[in-house]
Order: structure tokens, then sequence, then C-alpha cells
């Protein structure tokens, strides 16, 4: 007998029909003996909607309402699930977060897992119950409600997995796997057998939507191997683990993040010590920087340009606008038409050539590059945004059709 813990996201139990696929699933699984936790996200749109709702009353609600409100959406989903189980006659039984042990931060909308304390759950199994938990939540020391951001359910499935020594995560998805690029917007996109925990943590840091990065990182961190499969197809999926393939392709995948700001100070003065103040704010925000440029001192100035997430643009500029005045520098100005296309392989290590040949492939494709940054199994550039999809492609084609 295993644990098996699987993770279902909004768009597979999205209606009706497809809560009682999800439920076949669960049952099946069940039914060959196993010890079974499922973890669920709100169905479909409903956290947009929520939030609609919510902006609808008042847009500039405190974090913590809006972390009541947007949990409700899980609430929802895992006793319908629950309720299409239990119709099917097996035992069940949905708990919310705080109820399955999850103890978090007090950071409202972006929280992060203190510890799991999955006494409740263990309980549940021992009485043969398949075992529901809403995904994305938990509880602060306030006893708040608290949720963990997008792509948080991920997150939570794997937190439990390793609470509770799970034998398998599987996180199932509306794709058949991790693939080289979108199958939905490139043709020939191949899925992967395997890939391991480091690729595919760039990917999801990069913007493949198919695993949050935070889950990957604990999934690496805990040992935890990791399956990506389809609700809707029965067919085997991509296995993320530690170590892939024997001999590596040259790269795993092409990522595209469209959710990306760009933001340029202008006129900073060629002193010591200044980028490092500015990046300071930033980080007492808690705001993520991706992307680094720095140009070249002139005149006694410089320019200093980064990456950040589109949803914390104008935050950024903000906590940079007294700085800046009172160092002198002459503006900052802030694009959110941009997008970042990544590569990622491990095969990068031992082959050169890699980033100019995704250069060549923009520059057959006449698409102009504005930043570049790499490491050592990663190359991301920031375009156009209206040239990503196109980029994603010639990409694409230069190294999976040659």
């Amino acid at each position: 007998m295993s644990l098996i813990v699987q993770k279902f996201g909004g768009s597979s139990v999205a209606n009706a029909e497809r809560v009682f696929n999800v439920a076949g699933i669960v049952t099946e699984t069940y039914d060959k003996g196993n010890d079974v936790v499922v973890v669920v996200s709100a169905q479909g749109d409903t956290t947009d909607d929520l939030i609609a709702k919510g902006n609808e009353i008042n847009p500039n609600a405190s974090k913590r309402e809006r972390d009541m409100l947007v949990s409700a959406g899980e609430q929802i989903s895992i006793s319908l699930l629950a309720m299409a189980i239990e119709k099917l006659g097996y035992p069940v039984i949905s708990l919310l977060g705080w109820q399955a042990g999850f103890q978090t931060s007090s950071a409202y909308t972006s929280a992060r897992i203190r510890r799991v304390i999955p006494n409740r759950i263990r309980k549940e199994l021992d009485k043969k119950r398949i075992v529901i938990v809403a995904g994305f939540q938990g509880l602060s020391k306030y006893d708040d409600i608290t949720t963990l951001g997008r792509g948080g359910s991920d997150t939570s499935a794997v937190a439990i997995a390793a609470a509770m020594h799970a034998d398998l995560c599987q996180i199932y998805t509306d794709v058949e796997g991790v693939y080289t690029a979108d199958p939905r917007k490139v043709k020939n996109a191949r899925k992967l057998k395997d890939i391991s925990y480091d690729e595919m943590l760039e990917l999801a840091t990069m913007g493949a939507q198919v695993l949050n990065n935070r889950s990957v990182e604990m999934a690496k961190k805990y040992n935890i191997e990791l399956e990506v499969l389809s609700s809707l197809v029965r067919a085997p999926g991509t296995i993320v683990k530690e170590k892939s393939r024997m001999e590596k392709m040259l790269i795993s995948g092409v990522a595209k993040d469209t959710d990306v700001a760009r933001l340029s100070v202008i006129g900073v003065p060629d002193e010591p010590g200044l980028a490092f103040k500015l990046f300071s704010k930033l980080s007492a925000k808690n705001i993520n920087v991706d992307i680094i440029l720095q140009s070249i001192g002139r005149d006694n100035k410089k320019d200093i340009s980064f990456t950040v997430g589109a949803d914390r643009a104008e935050e950024a500029k903000a906590a940079l606008a007294d700085y800046v005045e009172n160092i002198g520098a002459k503006e900052i100005v802030c694009s959110t038409d941009v997008a970042k296309i990544s590569i990622v392989g491990a095969g990068m290590e031992s082959h050169a050539g890699v980033a100019s040949k995704m250069f060549e492939a923009l520059y057959d494709a006449q698409i102009n590059i504005q930043m570049i940054a790499t490491s050592e199994i990663k190359v991301s550039v920031l375009i156009n945004k209206k040239d990503a999809d196109r980029a994603v492609s010639a990409i694409h084609e230069k190294f999976f059709e040659e």
C-alpha cells in the first residue's frame, strides 16, 4: 500500500462533468489499495471572479480581507468533489487548509508555509477515508486565513507529500506533461519523459505554467518525486526528479513570461553603493528582481534597467521615487509592453554556442533583444511583447527541428 498525493487544478474541476472525471481518477487510485490525499484548486475562473467581485466593492481592500474572500473558492471545489466521491459510494472527507494542519506566515496573498502538521489527515486516512484538502491556503499565527499566491495549490500538495513522506505526488493539469514549449501555442512541441528539478525550476520560474516554482523548490528540498500528467487524457506524464536522462538534450524547453515589466532608472550618478541602495529598497518591499542591466558610465552618469513582475511594477516605481530624486537621477521609466523568453537545459553546461544559436533564431525572425541574462542552465532575453509567441516558435524550431 502506498500513500499518494494527487493535485487537481481549476480546469480539472471546472464543471460537474470534470468533477466526476476527477472523482473517477481518485477512486481508481483508492481501489488499488492506496491511501489517497487530494489537493484541489478553485473551479475554473472562480478566483478571478471573486477578485472582480471584491474590486466592485472596494478596490483598495486590505490583503487580509482579500484572502478571506478568495479562499472561499477552494472550499466550494473540495466540497463538490467530496460530494461526487460520496455519490460513487466511497468514504471521503473534505478539509480546509487550517483543518489539514497548514501553518503559514502572515504575508497575506503570498504567505509562506511554516509547517504542516497532518494529524487530522492521518486520523482520516486511518479510517480508510479519501481526504480532500483545499489547496492554496493556511492559517497564520494570528489565526487568520492566508493564501499562498498564484499556483499555491501545487505547493500545498508537495508540502503534504513532504510532511507525510508520500510515495508519489501527482500534479494533474490540462496538458499531458511537461513539454519543450507550450503545446497549445507551438506545433510539434515534444512531451518530456522526465526532467530534473533544476531544469523544471528554471522553466517554472521563467513562465512555463505547468508547475509553480515554489512547489518545485520544495520537491527538490525534500526529494519528492513528482509526476505531471493530464486529468483529461489517461496517459503517462512527465516525471520530475533529481536526475534525468543519462545523455542530456541540449535544452529541455522554451518558456515565455508576459507577466513582466521593465523599469529603467535614468541618469544615476556613477558612484559606489548607489545600485546596492536602489535594490535594497525593492528588497525591503519583497519585490523580486530578475534581469539586470547597467550601462557603462558616461559623464559620471549611468542607467540601471531591471525587470519585475508586472503586478509589482507600480509598487516598485513608487518605492524608488524618493530615492531616485534624492540621488539626482533623471527619471524612472516603466514599460509593461515586454516579454521574457527563456531556454533551459542542463545540456548547456557542456555545449558551447547555445546562446548564439538562440540569438540567431531571433535574428532570423527579425526580433530585437532588449536585455539578456544567463546562468549555467538558462538563457533569458527581454523582447517586445507582441513578438513573444513568434519568438518562442522560432527558437523551438531552431533547437528541435534542425
